[in-house]
């Protein structure tokens, strides 16, 4: 097993018990580029100096605080490790809500949490069964990366893997405001048949979630794009998207979205049901109004 991202305890009340954290994440792309000289070809390597452009070595730099235009004090690494914070070594849960009140926004990046050793086991066990069966996050605060961060535990839907799981979430004022962004949105009246249509259209693409089938096809492309330039081969462009000239009906749209989901038998079905605007389980099949040019009227 890799070293732990973080050690430490979990205390709920007078309960405590030590845990280990590992990141539930990691990086799979295989592309890495370097920087490189356009004129040489060679490779460009960073150096850090002062303002008179003198280089200055690693052990010599410090992090400085402006206090006043031009001023500053400096703080030592040491300092940094010796602050006095007791969710360094502490997640103190110090409140339970329900899975359903934390809104996705408020995620970040989730850990792995096991228990420290064999002896903390039976407490682990306890809890994470009780955050399963309540269906409860327990939210307190970790104290890692220079700064402290507000975390969600819980427990995993599938009760088979005897661990539990960490999110390090966000403060709620690192949130926009999603009114600034909605608020200027038009207010639209929804035709009551083209909302059946789309809930079909949902109904019908809803599946149980296959995570291995959703691949990173940027990097993908990126590769075949490396590949290209290794074996001096025609270098694959992206074609730009064909302006489409023609304004779809949305009835229409919704319609052929919904018939062209179908397996073939049911597709005659529904076909004949769009041309002669009938009813089929509860959804409402209009055909759109003819205008005197002979072609649909556009929808709302």
């Amino acid at each position: 097993m890799p070293r732990p991202f973080w050690s430490g305890q979990i205390q709920i009340s007078l309960v405590s018990f030590g845990i280990k954290l590992f990141p539930a994440t990691e990086a799979k792309s295989e592309i890495r580029f370097h920087q490189l000289s356009r004129k040489s070809g060679e490779r460009i390597k960073h150096q850090k100096v002062s303002d008179d452009e003198e280089p200055v070595e690693k052990s010599d730099i410090v992090k400085g605080y402006e206090y006043r235009k031009g001023k500053y004090v400096t703080i030592e690494p040491e300092e940094i490790e010796h602050l006095r914070i007791p969710s360094r070594h502490t997640l103190e849960v110090t409140q339970f809500v329900d899975v359903d009140e934390l809104d996705p926004e408020f995620f970040e990046k989730p850990y792995f949490v096991v228990p420290e050793n064999d002896v903390q086991a039976e407490a682990f066990a306890v809890v994470r069964k009780a955050l399963l069966t309540t269906k409860k996050v327990g939210l307190g605060k970790i104290a890692f990366g220079g700064r402290e961060h507000l975390v969600g535990l819980c427990a995993p839907a599938d009760d088979k893997l005897a661990g539990m799981m960490a999110y390090t979430m966000r403060y709620p004022e690192e949130l926009r405001d999603p009114a600034e962004y909605f608020g200027d949105i038009k207010k639209v009246a929804v035709d009551e048949d083209q909302l059946s249509l789309a809930k079909e259209l949902i109904k019908r693409k809803t599946a149980k979630f296959a995570p291995e089938k959703f691949k990173d096809g940027y990097e993908a492309a990126l590769r075949e794009l490396v590949e290209a330039k290794v074996k001096h081969a025609p270098i694959p462009r992206d074609e730009s998207a064909p302006k489409s000239a023609k304004v779809i009906n949305l009835m229409d749209a919704l319609k052929k979205s919904v018939r062209g989901d179908l397996v073939p038998a049911a597709k005659k079905t529904l076909a004949k049901s769009v041309a002669t605007g009938s009813s089929r389980k509860g959804i409402t099949l209009v055909k759109p109004a003819a205008t005197k040019t002979g072609k649909s009227r556009k929808s709302a």
